[in-house]
């Protein structure tokens, strides 16, 4: 197996500019002095991204993903961020199981 150097060459390019996107965007949010409007539109942004990832999944697939995104979208509304993951993971392994 041998690495093509033109990818290789790619891979890293977008592994350096996600970085420094992802930094670049700390440091400025930093600095900004947010108004709460805008402070709670900064905040939506990881629940909309996590949406985001799961709706195609939840739409496109079997029963037991619907389910699990049902159960991870009623948790969405009383728990924090890491909490709704671990209950969606959870739920997801048990609808598998059972279904």
């Amino acid at each position: 197996m041998s690495v093509d150097p033109v990818n290789l060459v790619a891979f890293f390019g977008m592994a350096i500019v996600t970085y420094f996107t992802r930094v670049a965007g700390l440091a400025l949010v930093g600095r900004l002095n947010l108004s709460p409007r805008a402070q709670a539109a900064f905040d939506a942004i990881p629940p909309a991204v996590l949406v985001a990832v799961i709706a195609p999944s939840a739409l496109a697939t079997g029963w037991a993903e619907t389910a699990a995104a049902a159960i991870t979208a009623l948790a969405a509304t009383r728990l924090p961020l890491l909490g709704v993951v671990a209950v969606g993971v959870m739920a997801v392994v048990a609808f598998r199981m059972v279904m």
